[in-house]
């Protein structure tokens, strides 16, 4: 729990699964604070879950990306994600469906295969958006909880690490054009992850731009 215990940290190896590499992918997708992420990064890094290495073709641009020790905690990930979507339900069904890569069969959360009942490993795996995604967003509900936890208080955060000297954009590459509106905007990480994709792989080939307008209710 002094790994992955603090507030967050589920949320960005949540989404280091799903191929989220970037310091400013990351803000963008959890609107967390900025000094915070960059401790959180740093403690998972330092504890050897996370591994932070140039990013091939970008100049000083870094990614972050799970070691074998990060990769053993995708059964805990999975079933706090399982369990958000049992006791917090949204109104359509699973927000996220984890399909096999070979069959594309669904896999349970005993992590094997409906169709062949072979295990299936992270990287084996496609997360591709459900029928409760959508109503989620329909609802108003940030698509990008997926029932794990909720970012609508980031804005409050008043951990005791949130130091102006923890310096979030050295050597990271952060996007601070990527501000997210949850009410018409959808950031590049949940515009990305609203298609099929296979866990472990990065989720974007190129720098976050812009945010991309979400409809208003009603708007065709």
């Amino acid at each position: 729990m002094e790994v992955v215990g603090e507030r967050w940290t589920l949320l960005i190896l949540r989404d280091a699964f799903y191929g989220v590499r970037r310091f400013g992918e990351f803000a963008a997708h959890l609107a967390v604070p900025r000094a915070v992420l960059a401790d959180r990064l740093a403690g998972l890094v330092a504890a050897g879950v996370l591994d932070r290495r140039p990013e091939p073709g970008t100049g000083r641009r870094e990614a972050y990306v799970l070691t074998e020790k990060g990769l053993g905690l995708w059964p805990a990930v999975r079933a706090l994600t399982d369990w958000g979507e049992q006791h917090a339900p949204a109104p359509g069904g699973p927000r996220r469906l984890f399909l096999h890569h070979a069959d594309g069969a669904r896999v349970g959360p005993d992590g094997h295969c409906s169709g062949c009942g072979t295990p299936v490993p992270p990287g084996d795996l496609l997360v591709a958006p459900g029928p409760g995604l959508g109503a989620d967003a329909e609802s108003g509900a940030d698509p990008g909880t997926d029932g794990i936890g909720t970012e609508a208080d980031s804005d409050s955060d008043t951990d005791s690490d949130t130091d102006s000297g923890t310096d979030a954009n050295s050597g990271t590459g952060a996007d601070s054009g990527t501000e997210v509106d949850s009410g018409t905007e959808v950031d590049p990480v949940t515009a990305a992850l609203a298609r099929p994709h296979r866990l472990l792989t990065p989720l974007l080939t190129s720098p976050p731009t812009a945010p991309v307008r979400r409809p208003s209710k009603g708007t065709p």
